[in-house]
């Protein structure tokens, strides 16, 4: 069943999150708020810090000052290990090179996250083995990342990152390593899985073509979401 978004409940805020790297200020009192079930993608030119507000948002970066919200909590308060299993057991990821875990087969990468999460091993590769066929990786289960093409990699990474049905999805420019057309079919299964799971997706990217599947996108500017995009731009 596909799940709209909650338009009465937050999932993740950023409160005027002030980041630098050295002296070179990445993130200027940056704010956004993103609803449950929401798909948001975060678009900016090159250096204007949305991939650094992104992973303040998942706790990877934690910010010099301003607050980051989840789940009536301050991540940027929490300590390490804290963060750390907040990230494992609720949070989910996809990165534009996939980084899979190349002396894992296929189905072991996918299954990752449920292992890391205490599940025994056969439960977890058989939950994994359910997004072959889902994804079109069929017959691809034993495979290592070096026998992937770049689009079956970036498949078997969205279903890594969905696996453990995630509250919310962070994707880093999820098709920038794809052809257009591989690309399209990456963020349509994306999409099309995170809406049947109700997961929230966020995803910092700087084509258009990726920007058009998200419920809304915000502009990221000299380390500020100066500008919104309208609400809905695709239905």
């Amino acid at each position: 069943m596909s799940m709209e978004p909650n338009p009465q409940r937050c999932a993740i805020e950023a409160r005027d999150v002030v980041l630098s790297f050295g002296q070179t200020p990445a993130l200027r009192g940056a704010s956004v708020s993103v609803v449950a079930g929401e798909i948001l993608t975060i678009m900016g030119p090159s250096g204007s810090g949305k991939s650094t507000l992104l992973h303040c948002l998942a706790g990877i970066l934690v910010p010099a000052s301003g607050e980051i919200h989840f789940d009536g909590r301050r991540v940027d308060t929490m300590g390490e290990t804290e963060r750390s299993t907040l990230r494992r057991d609720r949070f989910g990821f996809v990165f534009q090179f996939g980084q899979l875990v190349p002396e894992l087969t296929a189905e072991e990468n996918v299954a990752l996250p449920l292992l890391l999460g205490g599940a025994r091993r056969d439960g977890a590769l058989k939950e994994a083995r359910t997004w072959f066929e889902r994804l079109g990786l069929d017959g691809l289960e034993q495979r290592r990342s070096g026998e992937l093409s770049g689009g079956q990699a970036q498949r078997v990474a969205l279903a890594r990152g969905l696996v453990a049905r995630p509250e919310i999805l962070f994707a880093d420019e999820p098709t920038g390593s794809l052809d257009s057309l591989t690309g399209e079919h990456v963020m349509d299964l994306l999409v099309a899985a995170a809406r049947e799971q109700g997961t929230t997706v966020i995803i910092v990217t700087h084509e258009a073509r990726v920007a058009a599947y998200a419920d809304r996108q915000v502009i990221v500017r000299d380390g500020k979401v100066t500008s919104f995009a309208p609400d809905r731009v695709r239905s």
